[in-house]
């Protein structure tokens, strides 16, 4: 029977290998009093070693050393060490095949180790079942069960016999998920879910196929579409505990797989592996339909809303000609009455000469019609668009189960007589007393619900965004409430940096608070303020000038000259090699590593330069269009671009040239935006900032060292201070960083408040930093320098009353149960001044006052965050330069492609950083042997992000066997 591969060599070496970095060293292969002991009964040094090193191995990593095996230099110093004997001994060790047997004899009698055999293999092979659910990966099971055999004292088996239990154990595993879903399927939904694989849509493509493709829209035709693949999943009636108890990382796997699948494909699975899929897939896409068809809503009303702003400001712009004639005809009259009075005229008789009073009367009636114009608000226009909400909504209010908390019963009441169509009693409970709408509606006639049922549904909108109403099956638009950790778990997470009592917080902020307004008042009083000052309760602050050190120019660009020019694919193939990032990209389906690293490369590359694997397929001298496809259908992933990212990420950290540029403990975020070519669910998105043309941005994360190490796919016209924790939080480098860096667009008061939370400095640069205001416990307390500055006072016990949600909060953040960017979204959108939103508010207000002060006082500060940034925004350059494909444009249609193509040029780009890293260490000690100066401090201004010595165009050859 042919040996099962499961492992990457690299893989395999992780759990094989003896440890030589100096931590692992300390931490399992000091020897103990009592080892020593038992070593010292060993007569012949190479014997005492020999069987020290047999020990150590027993340990760590768990097995027995082979005969012959070559033993690191650093483990036989180390060990040689403690016992004062030169590894030169270990030459002669064990000439007896005897002294060896006799050697793991004892070690198993003293420290009471166990063959993997018997009873106690049978007990870990059980173990090993149970876990294989959870398991993750191959990887993960396979170091479990390593992990679990140093626990136990067992002598871990060979890796052959690893992989074969592990992989055993996942097959088994899979087939008892699979059984128990389609245990729950009773005859008639087996009979439905069947059908699916064979049911044709208008004789094009299966049911199945047509179900899983849903992606948000922009119109009510698309939400209708949503709502015909919704209604359809409904009337299935599936369990609602179809995938109870089964670990979510097995539900994600399921579905990805039948999204990968084709339908004839299915078929030919095994039945409890097929339904399994099926019933998995039906479950996950009604909830993404939900989620897809509120966030078509959202994008309507928005639509409806610009269109009626746009409308108001057209009527404006054309009204303005008239407006001047207007008030050049009541100046002329104004200038004849007043004529007339000083003259003593009668005033009856200059109206007439001058104008007349059937002029007059038509001349007021124009001017009441254009201060109506004038003063209009887009809410009188946005009636025009019930016509399309009257196209889905109703429907759509039907197929939703929507549920609210008690303060939008209300809306929740209005949101139902619509949906039943039922005669409307218009009530406007659901709207604020001081609501804009309340005025037009009030002008609206009685017959007339057109503009009622517009305002239900635009609060609607409101209602979803802020998590007031949300549903019943959805993963973006759930209850918020029970996303969050329970007040239990709060203290067990080691993220947290603030204590449980609010009062102990409070006190620390208001003396801190205190301290450093003061200090501030003192800069002021005495001009000590860096480059600035305060004047008539105006804060002036200049911006730091640019002052590259001499020689920092040249220096880089003589080690450029130095780099050899390379093709993209020779580089590629170079990084791999080393840090093994294809690894990462395991089959969907076996998790076993992807054979054709070649393929592979080609995909990646395909989509970091957004040619497209069509394109790709033309210019490789190495595969087909087929082949691509193949292999970016079932090894190309989110989780697996992500992984890729972090081994390269980690890998560059460790080269020599990295330590100049930083520690690794500060990082930078930034948006770049990426025209869309006006196709695809972004069509709709235009930021007026970047033109007239849609499009996306990627927000990515740059640490000190210029890695990459997170990035996401966000709308053009959404705020990116949400986005800033998620990359700071869903990955391992994130979790490192000290301090944060952003630009003016990416802060609010509620970022402020969860970065301090969770032991982040966050240090955004603010343009207009001048008209912040600083807020105090004390307004009246505060220093006379400083009063033009204060904007109000902290509202302490605002937030000591609902610390334990904010404690919830930060902790379901620090958990990663929840992306931050979803609550910070809900928190900021809440229509009314929700008291969980304001008190985090106002712990921010505190957070902001400390570091306005910390900003104006520290220039240091301020050059730190200026380079930090300046790192961020010169990748948008080195990206700019990768994706040459389809003229920069993002082109795919749905919001995956949109992902992948960001995600690949990410990993593209931390592939180019590393070869870059790597090439300038080499330049450096190449100009130190010609006896040229490195100064270390020029070294911190060399940028590992130049391309000019990569050749990306062209034919892509690649070697045709790796």
């Amino acid at each position: 029977m042919p040996r099962r591969h499961i492992l990457t060599e690299r893989q395999r070496a992780a759990l094989r290998d003896l440890p030589t970095d100096e931590a692992s060293l300390l931490e399992h292969y000091t020897l103990a009093d009592d080892d020593l002991e038992n070593i010292r009964q060993r007569r012949r040094p190479e014997n005492r070693l020999g069987f020290a090193l047999q020990l150590c191995a027993l340990r760590y990593p768990g097995r027995a050393l082979s005969p012959g095996e070559c033993i690191p230099t650093e483990v036989l110093q180390f060990i040689g060490a403690q016992l004062g004997i030169t590894g030169e001994a270990l030459l002669s060790y064990a000439e007896r095949r005897q002294t060896r047997q006799e050697h793991m004899e004892a070690l198993r009698s003293i420290y009471d180790y166990r063959t993997f055999s018997g009873r106690g293999a049978r007990d870990l092979k059980g173990w090993l079942d149970r876990q294989a659910e959870d398991a993750r990966s191959n990887e993960d099971l396979a170091r479990r069960l390593v992990e679990r055999c140093r626990q136990t004292h067992i002598i871990s088996p060979g890796l052959s016999t690893i992989e074969r239990l592990c992989a055993n154990a996942l097959v088994a595993a899979e087939r008892r998920i699979e059984a128990r879903i389609a245990d729950r399927l009773d005859a008639n939904i087996r009979e439905a879910l069947e059908s699916l694989l064979s049911e044709m849509v208008d004789d094009r493509l299966t049911r199945f196929v047509w179900l899983r493709q849903f992606e948000p829209g922009h119109n009510s035709a698309d939400a209708n579409r949503l709502l015909d693949r919704l209604e359809f999943l409904q009337r299935l009636h599936l369990p609602e505990d179809i995938i109870a108890c089964v670990p979510p990382h097995r539900i994600s796997r399921l579905r990805r797989q039948g999204e990968r699948y084709f339908a004839d494909g299915v078929r030919d699975l095994s039945d409890d592996r097929r339904l399994a899929i099926v019933a998995v897939c039906v479950v996950e896409w009604r909830a993404g339909i939900c989620d897809a068809l509120i966030e078509t809503h959202d994008r309507i009303v928005g639509k409806t809303w610009r269109e009626a702003k746009k409308l108001c400001e057209t009527r404006v712009d054309d009204a303005k000609s008239s407006v001047q004639q207007t008030l050049k005809a009541f100046v002329n009259l104004g200038e004849a009455l007043l004529e007339a009075q000083g003259d003593g005229a009668s005033l009856e008789q200059a109206v007439s000469t001058h104008l007349g009073w059937s002029d007059l009367r038509d001349l007021v009636a124009v001017a009441a019609r254009l201060t109506n114009t004038m003063a209009a608000n887009p809410l009188s226009h946005v009636g025009r668009g019930y016509h399309r909400f009257r196209r889905y909504a109703p429907r759509m209010l039907k197929a939703l189960e929507l549920q609210s908390a008690p303060v939008m019963q209300p809306l929740l009441h209005a949101v139902h007589l619509i949906r039943d169509g039922g005669p409307h009693d218009r009530s406007m409970d659901f709207l604020r007393q001081a609501s804009k709408w309340r005025r037009y509606l009030d002008a609206q006639s009685d017959a007339d619900g057109k503009l009622w049922g517009v305002a239900v549904l635009f609060h609607l909108r409101d209602g979803f965004r802020s998590g007031d109403i949300w549903l019943k099956h959805s993963r973006r638009y759930a209850d918020l409430k029970q996303a969050l950790v329970p007040p239990h778990a709060i203290a067990a997470n080691i993220r947290l940096t603030m204590p449980m009592d609010p009062g102990q917080w409070l006190a620390d902020r208001r003396a801190r608070l205190d301290s450093n307004l003061n200090r501030l008042a003192q800069a002021a009083r005495v001009g000590a303020i860096p480059g600035g000052g305060i004047e008539e309760g105006v804060l002036h602050i200049d911006r730091l000038a640019a002052n590259p050190p001499e020689g920092a120019e040249e220096l880089v660009l003589d080690l450029y000259k130095r780099i050899p020019e390379t093709r993209i694919t020779d580089l590629m193939i170079e990084v791999d090699a080393i840090t093994g990032f294809t690894d990462a990209f395991t089959h969907l389906r076996t998790g076993a590593p992807c054979k054709d690293k070649v393929g592979l490369l080609n995909v990646l590359l395909a989509e970091g330069i957004n040619l497209g694997l069509s394109k790709m397929a033309e210019a490789s001298n190495t595969h087909e269009y087929w082949e691509l496809t193949r292999l970016s259908r079932w090894h190309v992933e989110s989780e697996a671009m992500n992984r890729a990212l972090a081994m390269v990420i980690e890998a560059q950290a460790q080269l020599p040239m990295a330590s100049f540029w930083g520690m690794g403990v500060t990082a930078s975020s930034d948006g770049q935006f990426f025209s869309a070519a006006r196709q695809g669910e972004a069509m709709n998105l235009v930021n007026a900032k970047y033109g007239r043309e849609p499009g996306l941005k990627a927000y990515t994360h740059v640490s000190d060292q210029f890695a990459p190490f997170a990035t996401q796919t966000i709308p053009a016209t959404v705020s990116e201070a949400p986005y800033i924790l998620d990359g700071l939080l869903m990955n391992e480098t994130g979790r490192q960083i000290r301090e944060q860096y952003a630009d003016t667009g990416g802060f609010t008061d509620h970022v402020f408040a969860v970065t301090s939370l969770l032991g982040y400095k966050f240090i955004p640069r603010i343009r207009d930093l001048p008209s912040k205001r600083l807020y105090a416990f004390n307004p009246g307390a505060v220093p006379k320098e400083l009063l033009g500055l204060i904007g109000g006072k902290i509202k302490e016990e605002l937030i000591a009353a609902n610390w334990p949600d904010i404690l919830r909060i930060v902790a379901t953040m620090a958990a990663g149960t929840m992306a931050p960017s979803q609550i910070l979204r809900k928190l900021a959108s809440y229509p009314r001044q929700n008291e969980l939103a304001v008190a985090l508010r106002e712990v921010g207000r505190i957070e902001r006052t400390l570091f306005i002060i910390d900003w104006v006082l520290d220039a240091d500060m301020q050059r730190r965050a200026q380079i930090g940034l300046n790192k961020g925004e010169s990748h948008h350059a080195l990206k700019n330069a990768l994706r040459i494909g389809r003229q920069g444009e993002i082109r795919d249609r749905t919001s995956e492609g949109q992902h992948y193509r960001m995600a690949g040029l990410n990993l593209l780009a931390a592939i180019v950083i590393y070869w870059n890293t790597a090439r300038l260490g080499e330049a450096v000690a190449q100009r130190k042997r010609t006896g040229l100066p490195v100064p270390p401090e020029l070294l911190a201004h060399i940028s590992p992000l130049g391309w000019s010595h990569i050749l990306l165009t062209g034919e892509y050859r690649w070697p045709k066997k790796r």
